[in-house]
């Protein structure tokens, strides 16, 4: 399998997880951690998706990036849930994991992108 097939997999799955925790944490009237966990994990698949189909390297490169960014916020939203006691221990498990192979993926693949530039 592709990194970028893998990519997108993972990323749809984080998606898919954190918009599930959004709606449980909206249930316990937790608004504001539901929609902004919610907006950076389907970010992630978001741009991950318009990267598979750039216009340009640098196009590609700067999908990837923002990818990037909005999966370390992801990851950060979830290291205050979990301080916070908002998210159960095996699903914060489940989605860290997930979260931390799509940055090391991505760090691969914007390095080897811009490698191949050089």
């Amino acid at each position: 399998m592709k990194k970028e097939d893998k990519l997108s997999t993972l990323s749809l799955e984080l998606a898919n997880l954190c918009v599930n925790l959004a709606k449980d944490l909206s249930s316990k009237k937790e608004h504001n951690f539901a929609d902004q966990i919610k907006r950076s994990a389907t970010s992630v698949a978001a741009n991950i998706a318009e990267g598979g189909h750039p216009q340009s390297r640098a196009d590609m490169i700067s999908k990837f990036e923002i990818a990037l960014k909005e999966a370390f916020e992801t990851d950060r939203w979830l290291k205050i849930l979990k301080n916070a006691d908002l998210i159960e221990a095996t699903d914060f498990k489940k989605i860290d994991k997930i979260c931390t192979k799509i940055r090391v993926l991505l760090i691969s693949s914007i390095r080897t992108l811009k490698e191949s530039v050089a």
